[in-house]
């Protein structure tokens, strides 16, 4: 479903990706861990085609992707319905002066019909528990329910692609709870998630992806195995050696782990 070959990015003549190579299948659930400013969020704009690789390839369904593509009015419209990206902070996406608007926003601008638009607007509004606030203005929501409603005016569009970048990063242990609970109920979306937290990753997808501080995928495969290796993590950022102290035990249920 999505191909990256040889995929490199940089930022004026910073290089942020390098050589990122990557092949997701349809149904798949990714997570892909780094310290912050590794590389996850540029990966993710990859991904959602907001960026484009300054070298190499991306393919999705069998597709280039690069600029010129969406001249295309009719892929342009497919592909941003299918391929969808959730920013870390939800702030960054609400912008209309209702709850009702933003849900509505992707689906109007697609030029769906306005009975359709309703019917998806109040279905999902029940979903993710905001229809008693379809008339207020996004802003008056707490941190929780800005999340619940960034998803709702995602998947209000069925997607086939959900880009999900730090999700969990601001929310309460309740708000990540349920997000992880509603996350695998997704079963026939495609899902990338990108997170610094260890701890996290199994919980919300059943592969690892890597990436070191260099900007290189350094791993790609099982949670347990890569916890295991102590020169991946030490590559990756997420194990810390003090000096002149004994090793402690490593601990895969913390953020970082340390020697």
């Amino acid at each position: 479903m999505i191909e990256l070959k040889d995929v490199w990015f940089s930022y004026d003549d910073r290089f942020v990706l390098k050589d990122i190579n990557l092949k997701v299948e349809k149904g798949e659930r990714v997570v892909v861990l780094g310290v912050n400013g590794s590389g996850k969020t540029t990966l993710l704009k990859l991904l959602n085609a907001l960026l484009f690789p300054v070298k190499g390839t991306y393919i999705y369904k069998g597709r280039k992707i690069e600029k010129n593509a969406f001249k295309d009015r009719e892929f342009s419209k497919t592909f941003r319905r299918e391929v969808v990206l959730l920013f870390q902070n939800p702030d960054a996406m609400l912008f209309n002066p209702t709850v009702y608007d933003e849900i509505a926003f992707g689906l109007r601008q697609l030029g769906f019909e306005e009975k359709i638009v309703k019917e998806r607007v109040l279905q999902w509004a029940e979903i993710f528990g905001l229809t008693q606030y379809l008339n207020k203005p996004p802003f008056t929501l707490s941190g929780g329910q800005k999340q619940r409603l960034s998803l709702a005016c995602l998947l209000v569009l069925k997607p086939e692609v959900l880009l999900l970048d730090e999700p969990t990063a601001n929310l309460d242990p309740k708000s990540v709870g349920w997000l992880i609970d509603f996350l695998n109920e997704l079963k026939e979306i495609t899902t990338v998630i990108s997170t610094h937290n260890l701890s996290l990753a199994p919980e919300l997808g059943n592969r690892l992806i890597v990436i070191g501080e260099e900007g290189s995928i350094i791993y790609d495969g099982e949670l347990e195995i890569f916890i295991k290796d102590q020169e991946k993590l030490l590559r990756a950022g997420l194990l810390h050696k003090h000096k002149d102290r004994v090793p402690l035990c490593m601990d895969k249920h913390s953020m970082q782990t340390h020697l």
